[in-house]
């Protein structure tokens, strides 16, 4: 595939992004799969006059239907994911996810979604006004870096939520969430003793259902495509609007129980 060196880099990203939109990773990689034919048929959808990231965005936004919906009938968390995500208007959904999850200035989301940058900005405050309606949440803090931990309780303090415990190892995640049964995980890959957040992950999530988020340095340990991977994935160093429109989002997926 022309252009492939340029590409590679991003998929995993573009995969990321695509399963939020969706609601499922099976369906989310379907869309990347249509994208990566686009090219095929026709290498020059891809603009070389554009930062490579943001031409294969743009691709898959040209392939994408305006008025695409979660699909799937996936069940446990994706399928509560699916539910949430078709309460936002497609192109608000898009917009969020793109200036928030994947990092896009608004200019960038509105070149990649084919519209102004007064539109898009104004899709992502619809889009945060229906998430700002959910409950508040009780939350469990997986990081050995203590300043980072309070950190992280200060951002999402400011969206009014709580931090319940801290725990730098994998064993006191666990204990904790035993514990305190929190709303939302925030979790590192390395922890402390040299345990796994991921297994911390793992562990909890047998025992009880609650979203998840991972912030961490160390992305390529999770977005390998050997394993479902975590739909709200973000990198250290990170900047608090994104960790704070993560947790909103994560909670806005899963905040009620019943869908109406």
């Amino acid at each position: 595939m022309p252009h492939s060196s340029l590409i590679a880099p991003h998929i995993p990203y573009l995969r990321r992004y695509a399963r939020a939109l969706t609601g499922s990773q099976r369906a989310g990689d379907q869309k990347v799969a249509d994208t990566l034919r686009a090219l095929l048929a026709n290498p020059d959808k891809f603009e070389q006059t554009l930062p490579p990231r943001i031409a294969l965005y743009r691709v898959f936004h040209s392939v994408l239907p305006s008025d695409v919906q979660p699909e799937g009938d996936e069940r446990g968390m994706a399928g509560k994911a699916q539910e949430r995500l078709g309460r936002l208007p497609p192109r608000s959904r898009q917009a969020l996810l793109l200036t928030t999850i994947e990092g896009f200035t608004t200019d960038e989301a509105a070149r990649i979604m084919s519209s102004e940058w007064r539109d898009v900005s104004k899709l992502v405050e619809q889009a945060r006004e229906e998430i700002e309606r959910q409950t508040r949440a009780r939350i469990l803090v997986i990081e050995d870096e203590t300043l980072i931990a309070m950190d992280l309780a200060d951002i999402v303090g400011k969206l009014g939520h709580t931090v319940v415990a801290t725990a730098d190892t994998a064993s006191r995640a666990v204990a904790a969430a035993i514990t305190h049964k929190p709303d939302l995980v925030l979790a590192d890959v390395q922890l402390a003793d040299g345990s796994s957040g991921i297994d911390a992950v793992a562990d909890i999530l047998a025992q009880m259902q609650a979203p998840v988020i991972f912030i961490t340095a160390f992305p390529d340990r999770l977005l390998t495509g050997e394993r479902p991977e975590p739909t709200f994935l973000i990198t250290k160093p990170y900047l608090e609007e994104t960790v704070q429109a993560a947790v909103s989002q994560a909670l806005f997926f899963e905040s009620t129980r019943e869908v109406a």
